[in-house]
């Protein structure tokens, strides 16, 4: 194919990819497991082992089956490329969000049982495939499947500990502490294993002075490049500020993890390793937050296409076969004995308990990105086939999958996990309901700030969750967003620090609010919406369904009106939560009346208690007080019932009835309506007639 055929071909595929991705991270965030399983399994049904080889017009041998194999991988060398681009920024992320002063506070139980973990896995690892490869130990191949054992995941051991209120306990502490000295410990083995493959591979063998210099070489540079990057951190930021713009400096910091990376591999150590190390300078710098917030968008583009591509490269045929089959079952059994082993023993020495050591392990089980990120490296290189990571990729499922039974199985077991009583070891769950979503968002935002600058480690442990763990010298608690809930489980001790806390955050939300009534004023503004002339949806006026349509309001009260409008929806089962309902319409209400001009209220609300936008209408002879901007009396009732946190039409709406009721002959006409029937007519009428 010419450039311009494998640039189409490229761009096709990326939009097969992107609905695919989509579509598999939900169905497994539905079904309880991490996204990123849902999007490396969509990847393997695309892929050219499965349904992307199937022929198709212009494509005969399928989609995303390549003209030429490069290196035994099955995509082509431009998507592969592209994929890599995630893996890069993936691991500039991860070093943005490790929480250095995490690592140094708890270096010493988090690097003994980390350590631990890694050396036994690794160990395990390389024997494993040792035996079934009838191969040395310093084997290459071996050296990677080694390697990929060690990477730990901890994404679905934090959900865990949060849904069983163990997050702040001494084995979650541990577990979360250990995670992160596990992060930089994985890039560092990979670091030195990469050397050692390339000794290997270039010498044909190695001995135990080669691989004591490749050691140093690999750490050596790993840790002379971070000490730089965090040395002249600032001074680093400071120059990505000249550049004027978040956006600008943001996009400048991933530049600079891709020089990085590009150096790194040049020494022959892997792009991931400099992605790493950039993020890990920037990550205790002011922009560091900043350039998360800018990045999330690449990194939802990207990353879920590296997956995807990973997925694909698994030979279907293969990974159900018997040697694959039999190959992986053991060395995932394995990955798992070693990793719970190799962490609970340096936890018995640490004051745990053979209980409280088994949790830690269980809990240090789950592989993930960073196992497929090596994996892919491995075959990208040659060191591993198809069948090798076949292997890996059911290594990865099933560690994944296993460990939140194995974590739930070691938390049930009764009795405390520390060899001496703990003080105040009990859990308190403590809930917030704020009514909103976005109110919720704001608070856990400003807490986590308020923490940071108590100097408190802030550790967010899953962003589709609302995850966080925050500590500092003896006082740990976990933060639960969850829609408009705030939740935190701290022990009993640190009951009156977690109220005050939050107290003063309320408070200071308080202040915001107050200054921001005194710049506005809503009755000006409501009067300005009623004054306005704007575009109307004629297409929205569908929502008028005469069932829900009163001609002879009852009520003589603004609260009274608002209970029987609501009653019009629920006797028609437009409600899933009729309370519900009703309860936000009042709190609304109360915020600011909904009475606009001549006659007319809007009461409105957004809700959980429904699916959809709902509409009910209502007349009243006479009119009552209903607060209006003009001070008459209001008879004609629109109310508007939206969902909260799914798409809906209330705005549209509001503003195209807000628009429609203007018209004096229309209010004319809806207060002279006989039936139901008349009033929906002439709605939809007046809205097709303004729009012609």
């Amino acid at each position: 194919m010419n450039i311009t055929e494998t640039t189409a071909a490229l761009v096709l595929q990326l939009g097969v990819i992107l609905f695919a991705v989509r579509a598999g991270g939900a169905a497994a965030r539905k079904i309880g497991i991490p996204a990123v399983l849902g999007e490396l399994i969509a990847g393997i049904i695309i892929g050219p082992y499965a349904a992307g080889g199937l022929p198709l017009p212009g494509f005969p041998h399928g989609l995303f089956t390549p003209e030429n194999l490069v290196s035994g991988i099955a995509v082509s060398s431009e998507l592969y490329a592209f994929s890599s681009v995630g893996a890069v920024i993936l691991l500039f992320m991860s070093g943005l969000e490790t929480d250095l002063g995490l690592f140094l506070r708890y270096s010493i139980a988090g690097g003994v049982i980390g350590i631990g973990g890694a050396l036994f896995s690794f160990v395990s690892g390389d024997l494993t495939a040792s035996f079934f490869l009838d191969a040395r130990f310093m084997d290459p191949r071996c050296l990677f499947f080694g390697v990929l054992s060690t990477a730990t995941s901890v994404g679905i051991t934090a959900r865990i500990l949060s849904e069983r209120k163990k997050m702040d306990s001494p084995e979650g502490v541990t577990i979360l502490a250990a995670a992160v000295f596990d992060d930089v410990l994985g890039i560092i083995i990979l670091a030195i294993v990469l050397g050692i493959v390339a000794l290997v591979q270039g010498t044909g063998g190695v001995s135990a002075f080669g691989i004591a210099t490749i050691a140093a070489k690999a750490f050596g540079i790993w840790l002379g490049f971070s000490a730089i990057g965090l040395i002249f951190s600032k001074r680093i930021a400071g120059m990505l500020k000249l550049f004027s713009g978040s956006y600008n400096f943001s996009l400048l910091a991933l530049g600079l993890a891709f020089l990085l990376a590009g150096l790194f591999e040049e020494q022959g150590l892997a792009m991931i390793i400099g992605a790493y190390v950039a993020g890990l300078s920037l990550s205790k710098t002011d922009i560091a937050v900043v350039v998360q917030d800018r990045m999330r968008g690449l990194y939802e583009f990207f990353v879920p296409v590296f997956f995807a591509v990973m997925g694909m490269m698994v030979n279907v045929a293969e990974i159900f076969s018997r040697p694959v089959l039999i190959f992986g079952g053991v060395y995932t059994l394995f990955a798992i004995v070693a990793k719970i082993t190799g962490c609970a023993f340096p936890a018995l020495a640490l004051g745990f308990n053979w209980k409280g050591a088994l949790r830690i392990g269980m809990g240090m089980v789950p592989r993930g990105e960073v196992a497929l990120i090596i994996a892919g490296i491995g075959l990208a290189s040659g060191v591993l086939n198809n069948q090798f990571f076949s292997v890996i990729i059911l290594m990865t499922l099933f560690t994944t999958l296993f460990a939140p039974g194995l974590l739930s199985f070691s938390l049930n077991i009764p009795g405390s996990g520390t060899q001496k009583p703990v003080k105040d070891e009990t859990s308190v769950p403590l809930d917030w309901d704020f009514g909103s979503e976005g109110i919720a968002g704001l608070v856990i935002n400003t807490l986590l700030q308020d923490l940071k600058d108590e100097n408190f480690y802030v550790q967010t442990m899953n962003k589709d969750e609302g995850l966080s763990q925050a500590r500092k010298d003896n006082i740990s608690f976990s933060i639960i967003k969850s829609g408009s809930m705030v939740n935190i489980i701290c022990s009993k001790a640190n009951l009156p620090y977690i109220k005050t806390a939050m107290y003063e955050v309320i408070v200071e939300l308080r202040r915001y609010v107050q200054k921001l009534r005194e710049m506005t004023d809503a009755g000006v503004m409501r009067k300005e919406i009623a004054e306005l002339d704007g575009g109307i949806d004629f297409n929205i006026f569908s929502l008028i369904d005469k069932k829900c349509v009163s001609t002879d309001l009852k009520g003589e009260t603004k609260e009274e009106i608002i209970v029987e409008l609501v009653q019009l929806l629920a006797f028609k089962g437009k409600l899933n939560d009729y309370d519900l309902v009703l309860r936000n319409v009042l709190q609304r209400e109360e915020i600011v009346s909904t009475g606009m001009e001549h006659g007319v209220a809007l009461p409105h609300a957004k809700t959980d208690g429904v699916d959809k936008t709902v509409i009910s209408v209502g007349v009243k002879k006479g009119g009552i007080d209903f607060q209006s901007v003009d001070g008459e009396k209001s008879c004609i009732f629109v109310l508007t019932i939206s969902p909260l946190k799914h798409h809906s039409k209330h705005l549209s709406f509001l503003s195209s009835i807000t628009s429609l009721l203007k018209n004096q002959g229309v209010r004319e006409k809806i207060m002279t309506a006989k039936t139901p029937e008349e009033i929906e007519i002439v709605f939809k009428e007046a809205a097709s007639r303004i729009v012609q």
